[in-house]
């Protein structure tokens, strides 16, 4: 048994995420103590269960203690996941896109092409937006040969949820390798201003205004499309813009909505993160630097990138890729290096 401490490095509920996908890929069984034991509510939440039990049906596993605010599982997979439709709703405005690069590398090594209707949250803070995964993450996984694909079917936020999304992935045999080390030069900026029964007030207009007036101010052009959706449960707003560059690569920034946080606000950040980033001479932004390193991981050969900072879940992330997988992992500088197992 693999034995996981839930509170080491960023002590998030990505430890568990991961570690539960990891497991179901290796067959291995784990017990994860301590689950974010340093956070305001500390143990599993709604989302993180949600992850649990979709592994636990999808590999036909056995899991205990799993409920909200339990602190130790052990969970043991049964089967390789084979692939099939299936469909799980969080509950609440848990971040759907989380779950879903948690199924993701699951559904690469399965037998059969897979899809994920997933209902939750899909526009928070501190979780990818579903823009960003659809337009920068999964470009990037193409490029190690991952045919995936992500449709927003109808937009969520919190505190209500119920927003969907659906992700439709191809096995693939082994992941390729990627050598990111240098940014290029940005030739595009294109981006999504979205808000929800909030016409009226040209929320979508003037989050995409300040955006491309700060991005102005540093000599960049964007074309960011404006959506006025109704089909949403509640009012809510996000806005992503992704910037392709002559490497091939693919930067972006996000931010959510919520009541208190102006339009201009939301703009001003998302232009000013994205300069940030692009600044620091990086080849991926500050969100990828760590979603891509478990598909590094599993990859044959050896993957380099630079990132704009070493975060704590990039930290994290090397550190699960290492115990669970045994890849060899670097830091040099702001450069990552991983040497991946070749799993098949």
């Amino acid at each position: 048994m693999i034995t996981i401490d839930g509170a080491a490095r960023s002590g998030s509920g990505t430890i568990v995420r991961y570690s539960v996908a990891l497991a179901s890929l290796l067959g291995e069984e784990i017990r994860i103590e301590n689950i974010r034991a340093g956070r305001d509510k500390p143990g599993l939440r709604a989302q993180h269960l949600k992850v649990v039990q979709a592994c636990q049906e999808m590999c036909q596993g056995v899991v205990e203690n799993a409920a909200v605010g339990s602190k130790e599982i052990t969970y043991t997979p049964r089967e390789r996941f084979n692939g099939g439709e299936y469909s799980w709703d969080i509950g609440t405005a848990g971040s759907t896109t989380m779950m879903a690069q948690t199924l993701l590398p699951l559904a690469c090594f399965a037998r059969k092409p897979s899809k994920f209707r997933l209902e939750g949250g899909l526009f928070q803070d501190f979780a990818p937006s579903a823009y960003h995964m659809k337009f920068v993450l999964l470009p990037f996984l193409k490029r190690m040969g991952v045919r995936a694909e992500l449709d927003i079917i109808r937009p969520g936020y919190v505190p209500r949820g119920g927003g969907i999304i659906e992700v439709r992935v191809e096995p693939v045999g082994k992941l390729k390798p990627l050598n990111l080390s240098e940014q290029g030069e940005i030739f595009s900026i294109k981006g999504i201003a979205l808000s929800s029964h909030l016409k009226e007030k040209r929320v979508s207009q003037r989050m995409a205004a300040e955006c491309q007036r700060v991005l102005s101010s540093y000599g960049y052009k964007a074309e960011i499309e404006k959506i006025e959706d109704e089909s949403s449960l509640q009012e809510g707003a996000a806005l992503a813009i992704y910037a392709e560059t002559s490497s091939g690569n693919r930067m972006g920034s996000d931010r959510a909505g919520r009541l208190g946080r102006s339009s201009e606000s939301i703009g001003r950040y998302v232009a000013e993160r994205f300069i940030e980033d692009v600044k620091t001479g990086a080849a991926v932004d500050r969100y990828i630097a760590d979603q891509l390193i478990i598909y590094a991981g599993l990859a044959e050969g050896v993957t380099r990138y630079s990132v704009p900072r070493i975060a704590e879940h990039v930290e994290t992330n090397l550190w699960l890729v290492e115990e669970f997988l045994g890849a060899r992992t670097k830091i040099d500088g702001n450069l990552l290096e991983i040497a991946g197992i070749g799993f098949a």
